[in-house]
């Protein structure tokens, strides 16, 4: 057996895997374009036209890359704002989810998933995932409503969309909204449905780890006009199209996307299929390698869900398969073979500090008033044990760019864990 590279030994991988993001010739021409033009922020609001007193016309590069992004998705409209977590926010504010109202959100996720609901004042209440998937669990999301939900906020995690079927009959059941948090998704679908169209609304993030990006950036995109242009009219402080440009409205946030992000993505768009189609090779192939390996499982993907933008690859790790060998040695063991793993999120979303404090907008308001009874976060836990699971020693992640790569790089990173297993004892 080859000795262990955590011990000296010679490395299963010593070449590079893929870098990110992926950029050319054609990112550096469109940049310049924009850069040439002086017009570096959306000047354009609504349907494309100037209302600068300034004689020109025309779409700027975000009306255009939000139109084509929400057609390539399946959606009528889309609305572009600086980053995925505003658009979650603007998306809460435009439907007046409120003070003290409840909205189901997975406790695996991204911290964004919870926090656009305490920006409105309304109370996050954390489900279990599906232990195959770690995709929020519809059993779990019935047992959790009650008379103060409005709205359940499914993540399409790791790009592999939610059990979409079966969250839309129980929204229908209870009359409550669907939010899709498709921040992994780009190009994902369910039963032939792109991800953020089956709810009211889905949202995006460009985020530099994400599957097509801009360094920052977010689209909200939906069906409805009227829910879309309120939801424009928020991130561009207030103004509603064919009114006055100093003329405000309601409320707003100054949340608009930058042109330079605009010409990026709509680049990043024509690649996004195909880099797609070579993640999902190669993942189908690292699944059969890794079947081979005792402990390591990767999660189910749902053959309603086989197009899917493998954002994040994740594997169930069984330590009992590696003689007890905890997680982070191994995670360890596998780093120095050559292989970037990690294991995500240190604990669910109930346990930051954040929700074990309180500390919201104005405390904890509004919890313990008249508005909604108190809450103790910290009692989540005895209801979420597979993010407990997925948290504490389970779950491990590979990253997409990892699968931009050939067959010879899925077989190093299985030949790697496949070493820390044979030479286990080396590591404990």
């Amino acid at each position: 057996m080859a000795q262990l590279a955590i011990k000296g030994g010679k490395p299963v991988k010593t070449d590079d895997f893929p870098l990110w993001p992926v950029f050319d010739e054609r990112e550096e021409e469109v940049i310049t374009q924009v850069l040439r033009s002086g017009k570096w922020w959306r000047y354009s609001f609504g349907e494309g036209i100037d209302l600068h007193e300034t004689g020109e016309k025309g779409k700027s590069r975000i009306a255009e890359f939000q139109e084509a992004f929400a057609q390539h998705q399946g959606a009528k409209y889309g609305i572009a704002c600086h980053n995925g977590t505003a658009a979650l926010e603007m998306v809460i504010r435009a439907l007046e989810i409120g003070v003290g109202d409840e909205v189901i959100v997975p406790a695996y996720t991204y911290v964004a998933g919870s926090t656009c609901v305490l920006q409105s004042n309304a109370v996050p209440i954390f489900v279990d995932v599906d232990p195959n998937t770690y995709n929020l669990d519809p059993r779990r999301v019935e047992e959790a409503i009650s008379e103060k939900t409005k709205a359940i906020i499914p993540c399409h995690f790791g790009g592999q969309v939610a059990d979409m079927d079966s969250l839309l009959e129980i929204a229908r059941e209870h009359e409550l909204i669907i939010i899709e948090d498709a921040a992994h998704s780009h190009g994902s679908e369910w039963s032939g449905k792109g991800a953020g169209t089956m709810g009211v609304a889905g949202t995006f993030s460009f985020q530099n780890a994400k599957n097509m990006t801009a360094g920052e950036g977010g689209i909200v995109i939906t069906d409805s006009q009227e829910l879309a242009d309120r939801i424009e009219s928020l991130t561009w402080s207030g103004r509603i199209k064919g009114r006055p440009w100093y003329e405000f409205h309601q409320l707003g946030w100054n949340y608009r996307m930058l042109e330079f992000q605009g010409a990026i993505l709509r680049v990043q768009l024509r690649r996004l299929e195909a880099q797609n189609r070579v993640r999902r090779k190669n993942a189908d192939y690292l699944t059969q390698l890794l079947r081979d390996i005792d402990g390591l499982e990767p999660i189910t993907i749902d053959p309603r869900a086989k197009k899917y933008s493998v954002h994040i690859f994740m594997i169930k790790y069984n330590l009992e398969a590696f003689k007890g060998l905890p997680r982070t040695k191994l995670l360890e063991a596998v780093k120095v073979e050559g292989i970037p793993v990690f294991s995500g999120y240190t604990h669910p979303l109930y346990k930051n500090p954040m929700y074990l404090n309180k500390r919201f907008v104005s405390g904890d308001f509004p919890l313990g008033t008249e508005y909604h009874k108190d809450i103790d976060y910290a009692a989540f836990e005895e209801k979420c044990p597979v993010s407990e699971r997925a948290c504490k020693y389970e779950a491990i992640w590979l990253e997409h760019r990892l699968f931009l790569g050939s067959k010879k790089d899925m077989e190093d990173i299985a030949g790697a864990f496949r070493k820390v297993q044979e030479n286990i004892d080396e590591c404990l």
